[in-house]
C-alpha cells in the first residue's frame, strides 16, 4: 500500500478516487488457472496457445519438430497394431501356453504389422536418433532407434529363414515402440510453452485504433499507426501504442503493466503506455512509440530472453540413455568379437542382437514420464498445476523462495486496522458514521469500512446526497449534518486541523504505511481510521514451514520500505526488496542468482512475468494474469501460499522416485546385458532372447508400480507442516 496519504487525498480522480490501496500484482483478467487458452479484450479476441496445445510444435531438444498430437496419434495406432503382433507371436504363445489360430497368411501377421509399426511408429525415433548421431550427442532417441532397428532386421532375418537364426523380436519391437511413444507423449504434455506467454502479452493490445484526421477519425489497424499520429482513446478502450496525452483527462488502469490496481490520472503532457485502459473519459493521444519500441514489447523481450535462458537443462533420462548407449554399443562390439574368436559366428550374431535389443528397456522410456504424469495429477488435486517438466526437478534444489507481496502474502484488499476518536467521541460511533458516508460507494476502501462496521454489528445511519470528491474523498448528509471522509488533501481543502493527540496516532499509522482517512463533521475532525493490506493467515505458516525445510524466504514489492519492513517483521521473512520498480523485479531475481542462489519466484501480475520466467522455478498464483500463468512453470489454482510447500515436498518425493526408477532401469541393463552377452556361459548361465524380453517387461511393471507410490504423498496445503 504505497503512499497511503493519497487515499481519499492526493490520489487519482474518478469515482471515489483516492481510495484504492496500491497493489503490485492485480490481474488483467482473472481466469481459471486451468483455462489459460483465451484472452478477450475490448477490441477483438486473441487465441493464446499454451503448453498443453496438442498441436504446438517444439523447436528444441529431442522433440524438435514434433507435436504432442503426433506422438499421441502414433501411439494409439501403434498400440492397435501391436495387439495382433503380440497375439500371433510364436514366442508369446509358447510362454503363455496357447496356440494362435492358423490360417493362410497368419504366420506373416507379426512381420507385416511389425514392419508398419517400425516405419510409422518408429519414424520419430529413427529421425531423432539420426540427429543425435550427426550431432555426436547420443541419448534416448539414438538408443531407441538402435534397439528397434536391430530388432527389425533380426526379426526379418528369422521370418525369412535366413541363416537359421531364432531371433523373432516382432512382438518386442511392437511393444517397445508403443511404450516409447506413450512415454514421449506423456513427457511432451508436461512441457511448458514459451510462446503462450508472449501471445498473452500481445493480446493486451487492441486490434484497431481510431486515428484522428482533419475531418474526424478513422478506424485503422494498429499496424498502420506511425509515430506522431494522434489517436482517440475512448472510455474503456486500451491504448494501441505508447504516447503522450494532448487533449482531455482520464483515469488510466495501468495494472497490466505496473501491477498497481489504483487508477492514475493522466492529462495533457502525461505519458501513457500501450495496453493500458482509459477508465472514465476519452482522451486524444499523440503516438510516441509503436511495435517493438513500446514498453509492452520490452516486457515481451524480457519474458522471451528469460525463458530461453532457463530452458537448457536436460532430463535425467537423457543422461541415463547416453550412458546406456555407449554401454550397449561397447558391449555389443565386444560380444561379437569374443564369440567370433571362439569360433561361433551364429552364436556371436545371436548374442550381439540380444544385447542390443535389451539395451533399451521399456522401463527407461517410462521412468521419468510416469513420475511426472503422476506428480502433475497429484499436484493438480492439491491445487498445484505443473506446466514445465523441469519445475519438478528444480524445485527440490531451490535455496530461496521470492514472494511478491500484494495478493500473494497479503490479500491485496484493504482491511480496517485501527480507529482513533477525539475526546468525547466514541470509536464505534465514529466507525458507524464513516460506514454511513461510504455505504453508497463500491470502492475497496469503502467496502472495507462498511464490512468492519457490520462485523461489529453496528447500526449504520441512513445518508443522503452522496458525492465523490475527485482525488480527495467522499461526502454525504447524515442526520442533517454534512460529513466528509477523506485524506490529507481533504483536510487542506476544508481547512481542518488535526488535533495533536489524534496526530500522534495517525503519524504512527502512516509510518508503517497504512492509509489514513479522517472523519470530518463540517470542519471539525471527529477522528480517523487506518486501513492496511492484510496478511493472509496462511502466510505465516508457509514462511515458517519453508524455513524449517532449509529454504530462505524473501519478499519483493513496489511498496515503501516501511510498509514492506512491517510485513517482513510480522512474517519473519529473511530478506526484503522494497520500492522495486516493475521493470526491476527481473533484475532482483538475477541478483539473487548471482549470489549462487537458486530462486523460486511467486507472483501474479504482468510485471512479474519476466521474473517468473527468469527464476529457476516460476510460480503464478491463480488470481494472476494470463501472462503470469503462461510465464510460470507452476500455477497455484488458489491463493494459498502454503501450496508452495506442496510443490517442495512433491519435488523431493518425485525426484527420489525418478532416481529409483532410473537406477532400476539402468541397473537392470548393467546386469542383464553381460548375461545376454554370455559372460557366464562357461557356467551354463545364458540369458536367452525370450527371457531377456520377458525381464524387460517385468522391469517396466516394477517402474510403473514404484511411480504409483507417489500417490501416498500428502499435498493438501492445509496439512503441510
Amino acid at each position: 500500500m504505497e503512499d497511503h496519504t493519497k487515499h481519499h487525498g492526493d490520489g487519482p480522480a474518478g469515482h471515489h478516487a483516492g481510495h484504492a490501496p496500491v497493489t503490485e500484482s492485480n490481474s488483467v483478467s482473472p481466469s481459471s488457472a486451468t483455462a489459460v487458452a483465451l484472452t478477450e479484450h475490448s477490441h477483438g479476441h486473441h487465441e493464446v496457445h499454451g503448453g498443453q496445445d496438442d498441436h504446438a510444435v517444439h523447436t528444441h531438444g529431442q522433440h524438435a519438430g514434433h507435436s504432442t498430437a503426433m506422438f499421441k496419434n502414433r501411439f494409439w495406432l501403434t498400440l492397435a497394431l501391436s495387439v495382433p503382433v503380440v497375439y500371433f507371436s510364436p514366442m508369446i504363445g509358447h510362454i503363455l501356453g496357447y496356440m494362435a489360430p492358423v490360417f493362410p497368411g497368419s504366420a506373416w501377421i507379426p512381420s507385416a504389422l511389425g514392419t508398419v509399426i517400425f516405419f510409422y511408429g518408429g519414424l520419430p525415433f529413427l529421425k531423432g536418433g539420426w540427429q543425435e548421431l550427426k550431432s555426436r550427442r547420443p541419448g534416448m532417441m539414438l538408443l531407441i532407434a538402435m534397439a528397434i532397428t536391430v530388432a527389425f532386421a533380426a526379426s526379418w532375418v528369422t521370418s525369412l529363414g535366413i541363416g537359421g537364426f531364432d531371433l523373432d523380436f516382432w512382438w518386442e519391437l511392437a511393444l517397445l515402440v508403443a511404450i516409447m511413444l506413450l512415454g514421449h507423449w506423456i513427457e511432451m504434455r508436461a512441457l511448458g510453452s514459451a510462446q503462450g506467454a508472449l501471445d498473452a502479452l500481445a493480446a493486451l493490445l487492441p486490434d484497431e485504433a481510431e486515428r484522428v484526421t482533419d475531418v474526424g477519425t478513422e478506424t485503422v489497424p494498429v499496424s498502420e499507426l506511425r509515430e506522431g499520429d494522434t489517436v482517440l482513446v475512448r472510455s474503456g478502450a486500451r491504448m494501441p501504442a505508447d504516447g503522450k496525452v494532448v487533449d482531455g483527462q482520464a483515469e488510466f488502469d495501468e495494472s497490466m503493466i505496473t501491477g498497481e490496481s489504483k487508477t492514475v490520472p493522466r492529462g495533457p503532457g502525461d505519458a501513457v503506455v500501450a495496453g493500458t485502459v482509459a477508465t472514465d473519459n476519452s482522451v486524444r493521444v499523440q503516438v510516441t512509440a509503436i511495435g517493438d519500441n513500446t514498453a509492452l514489447a520490452g516486457i515481451q523481450r524480457l519474458v522471451a530472453e528469460a525463458q530461453a535462458s532457463s530452458s537448457k537443462a536436460q532430463a535425467l533420462a537423457d543422461r541415463a540413455a547416453a550412458f546406456l548407449f555407449y554401454f550397449a554399443a561397447g558391449a555389443g562390439v565386444i560380444t561379437f568379437i569374443i564369440w567370433t574368436l571362439l569360433g561361433s559366428v551364429p552364436e556371436a550374431v545371436t548374442r550381439t542382437v540380444t544385447v542390443l535389443v535389451i539395451a533399451c528397456p521399456h522401463a527407461l522410456g517410462l521412468a521419468i514420464p510416469l513420475v511426472i504424469a503422476i506428480s502433475t495429477e497429484q499436484a493438480a488435486r492439491a491445487g498445484v498445476l505443473i506446466k514445465n517438466r523441469m519445475a519438478l526437478e528444480r524445485m527440490r534444489t531451490i535455496d530461496v523462495v521470492l514472494f511478491d507481496k500484494t495478493g500473494t502474502l497479503t490479500t491485496g484488499e484493504p482491511d480496517l486496522k485501527d480507529i482513533a476518536a477525539v475526546p468525547g467521541q466514541n470509536a464505534d460511533a465514529l466507525l458507524a458514521l464513516a460506514a454511513a458516508v461510504e455505504s453508497d460507494s463500491e470502492h475497496p476502501v469503502a467496502r472495507a469500512i462498511v464490512r468492519a462496521a457490520r462485523e461489529r454489528n453496528l447500526s449504520i445511519p441512513q445518508t443522503a446526497d452522496f458525492s465523490s470528491l475527485t482525488g480527495r474523498g467522499v461526502r454525504a448528509t447524515v442526520a442533517g449534518r454534512t460529513v466528509h471522509v477523506g485524506g490529507p488533501a481533504l483536510l487542506r481543502e476544508l481547512g481542518a486541523t488535526e488535533p495533536a493527540d489524534l496526530a500522534e496516532s495517525t503519524s504512527a499509522w502512516m509510518s508503517r504505511g497504512a492509509a489514513v482517512l479522517h472523519v470530518i463533521d463540517g470542519h471539525r475532525i471527529l477522528g480517523a481510521v487506518s486501513l492496511e493490506d492484510s496478511i493472509r493467515p496462511e502466510s505465516r505458516q508457509a514462511v515458517a514451514a519453508l524455513q524449517n525445510r532449509g529454504v530462505k524466504v524473501a519478499m519483493i514489492t513496489g511498496d515503501a520500505r516501511q510498509v514492506a519492513q512491517a510485513v517482513a517483521e510480522d512474517l519473519r521473512i529473511d530478506e526484503v526488496f522494497a520500492e522495486v520498480l516493475p521493470a526491476d523485479k527481473d533484475k532482483k531475481v538475477a541478483e539473487l542468482q548471482a549470489r549462487g542462489l537458486k530462486v523460486a519466484m511467486v507472483g501474479d501480475g504482468v510485471n512479474d512475468s519476466p521474473a517468473l520466467a527468469r527464476a529457476e522455478v516460476g510460480i503464478a498464483i491463480g488470481a494472476g494474469t494470463d501472462v503470469a500463468m503462461e510465464s510460470a512453470g507452476v500455477v497455484l489454482a488458489g491463493n494459498d501460499p502454503r501450496a508452495v510447500l506442496s510443490m517442495v515436498d512433491l519435488s523431493r518425493a518425485s525426484y527420489r522416485k525418478m532416481w529409483q526408477n532410473l537406477i532400476w532401469a539402468t541397473g537392470y541393463n548393467v546386469l542383464s546385458v553381460p548375461l545376454a552377452a554370455g559372460v557366464l556361459a562357461f557356467a551354463g548361465v545364458v540369458l536367452s532372447p525370450a527371457a531377456g524380453a520377458v525381464l524387460m517387461s517385468v522391469s517396466t511393471i516394477v517402474v510403473a508400480l514404484n511411480a504409483q507410490l507417489l500417490r501416498r504423498v500428502k499435498l493438501n496445503p492445509s496439512q503441510v507442516r
